[in-house]
């Protein structure tokens, strides 16, 4: 990098220069303090891990090992200069998540003591309501680590077949068999752990027996039949390792012409949202509201809740017998309104489904019930349906009520889906994230877990924003301003319950690829254990929106200690090639 040139008019032209990376003073500092006669040996190496990043087990031999990997830098191959000292801070092997820690959570529990990563109509490839129907972003989820896949079932248009498609819309069909088939070859790619299928079902009998039979030759052995109709207690995800499980109620007619006409008119209502910055929409608040904010919302009765007709409100009496003994995890609300729903049954684990307009509703009355009924139960949480343009919403709300499984379109981009990738790094990227104790246990008094509470602070992180790289390799030079080099700012703060969310930033660097902050924030958490941290770098520009310049999000809990290269990744979550922070987190 040296010089790089930039035009302002057909005359004149801007020259500037581009300066190499330098170590900030801090990170000078650290390596003075740590060296000897200009060099950080093996010993002072260990030191350094030990006691700056606290990796408390760090061997010498460790530290050689990390020596020997920069010799090919320098000459004296006893120990790192400070060039190489900050070509180790920097590189991938000094990771903020621990890349060898694997799946470490306790996987011996019912899968109601999981957050599940979840998709939503998996099949779609774009909007709502005119998109493609395909297999290939069902291929897409399963890869990241996806472990709960959304399939809508309809008649073919000879009806003597089935597809998969968003029903009395404009999407393409997909052939179920299709689906099935991708989903048997990409299931465990990423993750050994059990892909759960939700159907939506708008079949026949005729046509249900011939989904049972697609999906028992599809999946043979590996597909997860329970012994009775309905399971006392869900199975744990160690046990059900490589299986296939099939999730969705009992079988029902056809939607009522009057319910389907419903439908579209209110998903038609909908404006697409679209991303009016270019980096997406701030994630929704989800301060604690009262009823009178819903008002005209009823919440028994949500014409997009599809999959949860009563159980008892069955049409077929003449169900395919096959079919309905595929289904594993019974999904369906009780009859009698929202206190019927959340009633625990101790003889019957279930899982009930709630649009996100229905979940903010039923918190701000039944909290408590939810965090009690999602102990033994699965909740599942899907988008409503004016989000016709595939956007999501904040899952936090559901998470810290215990829903496990927090639907979203995976297929989109905007912030909400970037903690949705950020709670999922967690565990070894396995797709299964233990809950929080406190929302698994009840205290002496019955009590459960109380969202709303005000808790004492926990913890208090300090976040240090160092410096930035990579942009210059990975954009055109005029990818963030037509007439001189960009302007970042990075953002940072906490993704968890109210108290704790917040959203702090840094200056702007004036034309500079190589961006300096040095700047420190510190993050008070109440409940650090639903807490995700968030990083965005965007480009100030003056006179029209920000430019995207790269994000991530981290589980807090399993964030290390200690100075980290902090990669960065594009708007739909793509890891950059070179582009990173160097970052400083403290736990105080």
């Amino acid at each position: 990098m040296s010089k790089q040139t930039y035009s302002v008019c057909l005359c004149w032209r801007r020259r500037f220069k581009l300066a190499l990376s330098e170590a900030p003073q801090e990170i000078k500092t650290l390596f003075n303090n740590y060296s000897e006669n200009d060099l950080m040996t093996a010993t002072n190496l260990k030191r350094f891990l030990i006691e700056v990043q606290k990796q408390e087990q760090a061997t010498e031999e460790e530290a050689q090992a990390i020596i020997d990997s920069f010799k090919h830098f320098h000459r004296r191959g006893a120990g790192l200069n400070l060039e190489t000292f900050f070509k180790f801070l920097f590189s991938d092997n000094n990771h903020p998540l621990s890349p060898s820690i694997g799946v470490h959570h306790d996987m011996t529990l019912p899968l109601s003591h999981y957050f599940i990563y979840t998709g939503h109509n998996s099949y779609l490839t774009g909007n709502q309501l005119s998109s493609d129907c395909s297999d290939v972003p069902i291929v897409n989820a399963l890869k990241r680590g996806v472990r709960v896949i959304e399939l809508d079932l309809w008649p073919n248009a000879s009806k003597d077949d089935v597809d998969v498609l968003h029903g009395r819309t404009l999407t393409t069909p997909v052939e179920l068999i299709r689906c099935l088939r991708s989903i048997k070859e990409h299931a465990f790619v990423a993750s050994e752990y059990p892909v759960v299928i939700t159907l939506e079902d708008h079949l026949t009998p005729d046509l249900q027996a011939k989904v049972a039979e697609m999906v028992t030759q599809t999946f043979g052995e590996i597909l997860f039949t329970p012994g009775s109709e309905n399971l006392k207690e869900f199975p744990s995800p160690e046990s059900l390792k490589k299986r296939i499980i099939i999730s969705t109620k009992p079988p029902k007619e056809y939607l009522e012409v009057k319910e389907v006409k419903e439908k579209e008119d209110d998903s038609l209502q909908g404006k697409a949202s679209g991303d009016d910055e270019a980096w997406g929409k701030e994630i929704a608040s989800f301060k604690c509201g009262s009823l009178s904010d819903y008002k005209g919302n009823n919440l028994d009765k949500d014409i997009h809740d599809e999959e949860d007709l009563s159980e008892s409100d069955k049409s077929h009496h003449n169900v395919a017998p096959e079919y309905k003994g595929l289904i594993a995890i019974h999904a369906g609300k009780s009859k009698g309104g929202i206190e019927a729903w959340f009633k625990v049954d101790p003889d019957k684990a279930k899982r009930i489904s709630l649009s996100e307009q229905q979940l903010e509703k039923a918190v701000i009355t039944h909290g408590k019930e939810i965090v009690r009924f999602t102990q033994r139960n699965i909740l599942r949480v899907f988008p409503k349906g004016t989000r016709i343009d595939s956007s999501n919403y904040n899952p936090l709300i559901g998470w810290m009520h215990g829903a496990q499984m927090v639907a979203f379109n995976m297929q989109g981009y905007g912030r909400s889906l970037w903690l949705m990738h950020g709670m999922f790094r967690a565990n070894g990227g396995c797709g299964y994230v233990k809950k929080p104790d406190f929302l698994l246990k009840t205290d002496p008094n019955n009590e459960v877990f109380d969202p709303r509470a005000k808790l004492p602070v926990k913890t208090t992180l300090k976040v240090t924003v160092f410096m930035g790289e990579g942009w210059y390799y990975d954009f055109k030079h005029t990818h963030f301003d037509q007439y001189s080099p960009p302007d970042f700012y990075a953002r940072v703060g906490i993704a968890g319950v109210p108290s704790d969310s917040i959203m702090k930033k840094t200056k702007a660097i004036e034309d500079n690829w190589l961006p300096t902050w040095n700047e420190t924030f510190e993050f008070p958490l109440t409940v650090p254990e639903l807490a995700l941290l968030r990083i965005e770098v965007h480009e100030y520009d003056m006179s029209e929106k920000d430019d995207f310049g790269g994000q991530t999000c981290l589980p807090l809990l399993e964030l290390r200690s200690g100075v980290r290269a902090v990669s960065l990744h594009s708007q739909k979550g793509d890891k950059y090639n070179s582009v990173k922070l160097l970052m400083r987190f403290e736990f105080l």
